[in-house]
């Protein structure tokens, strides 16, 4: 019996620790940013986890808000070349950017 006891003893705090450190490693994840609509579509703008890269979610305007992205883009530095991609490509608007 004290053999398992001590097994208990030292398995439990093992595999709490494990735990921990694998879900501390797997709890980072992406952040929703922004969101918005132009032409016939809507986007979701999001950040990875250390804000260094940014790309779009983009869905038809009548989609479902549950259904799967229509299109997912590349990554962007910045907030501001995502926003610019959507609004040149899927809004139609007619900036100076979008010749660029």
């Amino acid at each position: 019996m004290k053999l398992i006891q001590i097994l208990k003893l030292a398995v439990i705090p093992v595999l709490s620790v494990l735990s921990f450190v694998s879900t501390s490693n797997t709890a980072l994840a992406d952040y929703l940013n922004s969101q918005g609509a132009g032409g016939n579509y809507r986007y979701e703008l999001w950040s990875t986890d250390d804000n260094s890269n940014y790309y779009l979610k983009i869905w038809l305007y009548e989609a479902s808000p549950t259904s799967s992205p229509y299109s997912t883009t590349p990554e962007f530095d910045s907030t501001r070349e995502a926003l610019i991609y959507f609004d040149c490509n899927y809004a139609e608007k007619n900036l100076s950017e979008c010749s660029q």
